[in-house]
């Protein structure tokens, strides 16, 4: 390890400036549609559009690199990405906001293709785990750092979204820079969904839930905070929290999953979330700011986890030629998922006032719990835990976008 993390430090710290940035939009984005008064429809409309458009970047990302390489791709989705935010803080058009995230969506994607493919050529398979596990650390810590910048100006002004623009064009530099090689050029890998189903139904359909819930968090619970407290700077300190209480039990949960039938473990972590969601809505009306932050926290520690459980427990019946299509499929459904989740989940609000975001996340995950829970008492035996993938190999798959592809030297290293 201590000869791989030189190779990738300059890299990585380029992730970090530019997942600061993405941060910030995260939050500054819904946020200030509110302001503009968008609809909440159409606020979960915008928040979709961006996962449209990480999920057709992540299955055309490979595509471009193949076409002109990594380090021409990366430039050319930075330059995009670092526009994109000044645009949006000049016109406060909505038709024309879905469609810059929808490039947005795409850019990112992309994105983390490169990065993640670049930290894969210079990892061995003894150091990949730690690397990858080091790079989701890192994604998680600098998004919450970045949704705190919200507190540094008015979202009504253009000050938030120069910043966000600063930060991704930023990220190039320590990337372009690196004197690290660039991997091979991809090969494209098809995507087979009935066979996914096939492999297991209980972690296929959590991905799914997974995107359904964590992308309307995305997209919209920066306008549950702020409509529940009365100011726009508990958002960020709301959805800092939910993404917290997600790095805090991501490890101890998986912990959890290598030792016990991975299938009640996702069935515990759905009740959870459901259960917690359920809270969220008969308190909110009565809740102090505090409190709010803290159920926030208890309901990310829940969600977010769910969907690398669902990735460990598929890999588990896959086999080992099938691991790169396995995390393929499961990474679609979960952008089809995230994009169907806040357009869904904004009209429930849109009906229920604020509370219906997690009536809808609620219901979601109660809904998984019966079925990942009747199948974990009555189908097929649990795959014995000595035969199981380890989780944080496994979390590795689960947080990538580049798993869409796999280089063409690759094949003979696959497990």
């Amino acid at each position: 390890m201590k000869h791989t993390l030189p190779k990738v430090a300059a890299l990585l710290f380029g992730v970090a400036i530019l997942l600061t940035g993405q941060g910030l939009q995260g939050t500054l984005i819904p946020t200030r549609a509110a302001l503009e008064h968008f609809s909440t429809v159409t606020i979960g409309v915008i928040g979709a559009a961006y996962f449209l458009g990480f999920t057709l970047g992540c299955m055309r990302g490979g595509v471009l690199l193949r076409s002109v390489g990594h380090v021409r791709v990366f430039a050319a989705m930075t330059a995009a990405a670092s526009a994109t935010p000044l645009i949006l803080g000049l016109w406060t058009d909505p038709w024309l906001w879905a469609v810059l995230r929808v490039l947005t969506g795409f850019c990112f994607a992309v994105l983390y293709v490169v990065i993640e493919s670049w930290l894969n050529g210079c990892t061995s398979n003894q150091t990949r785990g730690g690397v990858f596990s080091i790079y989701v650390f890192i994604t998680l810590t600098v998004t919450a750092l970045g949704q705190l910048m919200m507190l540094f100006y008015d979202p009504r002004e253009l000050e938030l979204f120069v910043i966000a623009s600063i930060l991704v064009s930023s990220a190039l530099i320590p990337v372009v820079l690196s004197r690290s090689e660039a991997p091979e050029k991809p090969r494209v890998v098809s995507i087979n969904l009935r066979r996914l189903f096939q492999i297991s139904p209980s972690g296929a359909w959590s991905c799914f839930a997974a995107g359904l819930t964590n992308g309307s968090f995305w997209a919209i619970s920066a306008i549950f905070a702020s409509q529940i407290t009365g100011n726009t700077d508990s958002a960020a300190w709301y959805m800092t929290s939910g993404v917290v209480g997600g790095a805090l039990l991501q490890w101890p949960l998986g912990f959890l999953s290598d030792r016990l039938d991975r299938r009640r473990v996702l069935a515990f972590i759905a009740l959870g979330a459901g259960v917690v969601g359920c809270a969220i809505v008969l308190t909110v009306a009565s809740s102090s700011q505090v409190s709010l932050m803290l159920i926030g926290a208890l309901w990310g520690s829940m969600a977010f986890p769910l969907y690398s459980v669902a990735v460990a427990l598929t890999n588990d019946r896959a086999q080992p030629d099938e691991y790169v299509q396995v995390s393929s499929g499961l990474l679609l459904l979960f952008g089809m998922g995230a994009v169907a989740g806040p357009v869904l989940a904004a009209i429930v609000m849109g009906a229920m006032g604020p509370g219906g975001l997690y009536v809808f996340s609620a219901a979601v995950h109660l809904v998984l719990f019966g079925y990942v829970g009747k199948r974990a008492l009555n189908r097929l035996p649990p795959i014995p835990v000595d035969q199981q993938r380890d989780f944080g190999e496994v979390l590795a798959s689960a947080h990538t976008a580049s798993t869409v592809f796999e280089t063409e030297g690759d094949n003979a290293s696959k497990p």
